[in-house]
């Protein structure tokens, strides 16, 4: 069982880096931030981050560090804490250019990197970058078939829709051999087959539903089996700290259970992430 926390953004008398070294301290596996170089003005989405019955983004989002910098720094100041991406909007990015950061990333942290990918759920934003927000799908999948190619060939070629180039080496390569693990996000089923195509890990929301979890990850599996793939590990994102959950989720094959941080002082953050603290020790027994 690993356990890590998720912050969408550092704020007030709390740094990135003193967080990281409380996570670590506490005996966490891991610390994943957020990704959104911009928030159009006015965006008025039903989105679950909203965590209310407004469909107005919470102001965290709009003040979000670069994913990769603040990782950078994080890992600097730890020897063991997991760095991670929940998630990187791989649309968002070139090919070329994203595998380098991951793999600079990968070597600067001692091979510490949990790549979370995403295809995005902010239309605003990613028109901006030039996305087509119908062919995001397409877009992630491209990046990811990409990124593999640069990270595991000397001479790296790909072809697609979307991208291609022939014949480039890009150096340094990952220390994770192939390549950091990919944590696909989404809980739906193009999610699961994504991950079984281009993937390591399934990483769904915390549905609030133990016996549709239990579905899904019996789907997963099917999936990778019929694909003659290895079982993908399960990370479960923003997850209830319920130890009693935590047990039935791990008896459907939860590998990883990530709790959600409020954007807050200090005094706010330091007393849920001890709490998260105690039940990571109850469930680790």
């Amino acid at each position: 069982m690993n356990f890590g926390v998720y912050i969408v953004r550092a704020h007030g008398r709390l740094a990135l880096t003193d967080l990281a070294r409380e996570v670590e301290h506490r005996g966490f596996e891991s610390l994943f931030v957020c990704e959104h170089t911009h928030i159009p003005a006015g965006t008025t989405l039903d989105y679950p981050a909203a965590r209310n019955s407004e469909t107005e983004l919470p102001e965290e989002y709009y003040g979000t560090l670069d994913p990769f910098v603040a990782l950078a720094a994080a890992a600097a100041v730890t020897s063991r804490l997991r760095v991670g991406t929940g998630v990187c909007l791989v649309p968002q990015h070139h090919p070329i250019t994203l595998a380098k950061t991951v793999a600079s990333l990968d070597q600067l942290s001692g091979g510490r990197v949990l790549l979370g990918v995403g295809a995005g759920w902010n239309q605003g934003e990613m028109r901006n970058h030039g996305v087509d927000p119908a062919r995001r799908a397409l877009a992630l999948d491209e990046g990811l078939a990409a990124m593999q190619a640069i990270w595991a060939q000397q001479e790296a070629s790909y072809h697609g829709q979307l991208h291609s180039f022939d014949r480039i080496i890009s150096l340094p390569k990952p220390v994770q051999a192939p390549h950091p693990p990919i944590l696909v996000g989404g809980n739906g089923a193009a999610a699961r087959a994504r991950t079984v195509r281009l993937g390591d890990e399934w990483m769904p929301s915390d549905p609030r539903d133990n016996a549709l979890l239990r579905k899904q990850i019996a789907d997963l599996r099917e999936r990778a089996a019929a694909a003659g793939r290895p079982r993908p590990r399960v990370t479960l994102f923003a997850a209830r700290p319920d130890y009693d959950d935590a047990r039935e989720q791990a008896e459907a094959g939860v590998d990883r259970w990530v709790y959600w941080l409020p954007s807050a002082d200090r005094e706010v953050v330091m007393p849920r992430l001890d709490r998260y603290a105690d039940l990571m020790g109850r469930l680790s027994r």
